[in-house]
């Protein structure tokens, strides 16, 4: 699956709390050249990619191999969630993802 937000902090930001969000769930990051990590764990990898896009806000995009709805792709919607209220602390993170 693949998922991507327009976030409105700096790339370095987005993988910092990346970084932080899935070694809390037990992965292990492998930073490519660039803006892209990989995050490696029980489930199965998250690729995650950032770039500025029209110099107003950062493309985050993540994929995973997983067909369908997986436990891992609700990982995943979290991150996106929780990103969402990092940059907007008034944003209510809800579901059970």
């Amino acid at each position: 699956m693949r998922y991507f937000y327009r976030a409105h902090c700096a790339p370095e930001a987005v993988l910092e709390f990346a970084g932080k969000y899935f070694a809390a769930r037990g992965c292990t990051a492998q930073v490519g050249q660039g803006d892209h990590a990989r995050y490696t764990g029980p489930l199965g990898h998250v690729d995650l990619n950032v770039e500025v896009e029209g110099g107003h806000y950062t493309r985050v995009d993540l994929a995973t191999a997983a067909v369908g709805e997986s436990d891992l792709d609700k990982r995943v919607k979290r991150f996106l969630s929780e990103l969402h209220q990092m940059e907007e602390p008034s944003h209510l993170v809800r579901g059970a993802y």
